[in-house]
């Protein structure tokens, strides 16, 4: 036991308690969105064209629904160009993207075609409001 006192004295900053450290100000973290495409941006307020039997009917929630094939440029990481797209209320873009199940009596084939058809009716309302060229 006697090989375990000090035998040296600390003197009184030993004694003192640590000295209390100010948390320095966190910054927020900067979320940096991308800028939304002028096709993008028409999506709003525009009726949801996509009209699967979970739909909400409400246009305030209307987005731009991308293509999930990678025939239309789906890939890892990447998203569908803007042309693949059709105009979709969050409920039917939770759908079509898998977020939430299918309806009872929707096949993928069914899905993917009125997919189909709302992106020929978006191009038409696109090419109305001068976003998209006409196809020859």
């Amino acid at each position: 036991m006697a090989g375990l006192l000090r035998k040296t004295n600390l003197g009184a900053s030993a004694m003192r308690l640590p000295r209390t450290v100010t948390p320095k100000k966190r910054t927020p973290i900067k979320v940096r969105r991308r800028k939304l495409t002028k096709i993008q941006a028409a999506a709003r307020g525009q009726d949801c064209l996509l009209r699967f039997p979970v739909c909400n009917w409400r246009n305030e929630t209307t987005v731009l629904c991308h293509s999930n094939l990678l025939k239309d440029g789906k890939g890892l990481g990447l998203k569908a160009p803007d042309k693949r797209a059709a105009f979709g209320c969050c409920a039917c873009h939770d759908v079509l993207d898998g977020r939430a199940p299918r309806p009872a009596g929707l096949t993928y084939d069914q899905m993917i075609s009125q997919f189909n058809q709302a992106v020929d009716a978006t191009h038409v309302i696109l090419r109305r409001l001068g976003l998209l060229k006409a196809e020859l």
